[in-house]
């Protein structure tokens, strides 16, 4: 039971632990782990009445995006993971996606696209599939243990986003 207005507060702090943690990676990486720690203490209490939420309207819709999220993460994280072909030449482009699909998000909230949000959802499946399969091939190539932080952030960004899109689906696009 938390008001909406804490919620956006501690989203806020999310944002500014993961720059925080941008910050800190080079220099200690202690601090980089704690404020690891934090953006995911953070995140998750901002995440958590909208988890609440679902769990008293419809808690088929949450086992159903979790077990989707799970199914989605372990496919494209292994592909990911397994593929030889340099993944980093999509990042430029997925991230030019990704601000799109921001974008279109803006417009359907201010105009009425017809499916918009399965549209939305859809779209962003696809963008976040080649994040997914991007961060598990970063997490396996890379060798500096000072990046581990960003890659587990990285990765649990792709979790809740992909989490939060099938969810979309499991209560019928209403979202």
């Amino acid at each position: 039971d938390v008001q909406p207005g804490w919620t956006w507060l501690f989203f806020i702090g999310a944002f500014a632990a993961l720059f925080g943690m941008t910050a800190a990676s080079n220099r200690s990486d202690e601090l980089a782990v704690a404020l690891l720690f934090g953006f995911g203490l953070l995140l998750g209490a901002s995440i958590a009445p909208t988890i609440a939420y679902y769990g008293d309207a419809d808690p088929q819709a949450l086992w159903e995006a979790g077990g989707a999220t799970a199914l989605f993460i372990a496919g494209f994280g292994a592909f990911g993971y397994a593929t030889r072909r340099d993944l980093s030449k999509l990042s430029r482009a997925l991230f030019w996606a990704l601000l799109a699909l921001i974008a279109f998000g803006l417009v359907e909230v201010l105009v009425q696209v017809p499916n918009g949000s399965v549209i939305y959802a859809v779209i962003g499946l696809v963008i976040f599939a080649g994040w997914t399969s991007y961060d598990f091939q970063q997490l396996r190539r890379t060798k500096d243990i000072r990046s581990a932080p960003l890659l587990a952030a990285s990765i649990f960004t792709d979790v809740v986003n992909v989490f939060f899109l099938f969810l979309s689906f499991g209560s019928g696009g209403e979202d």
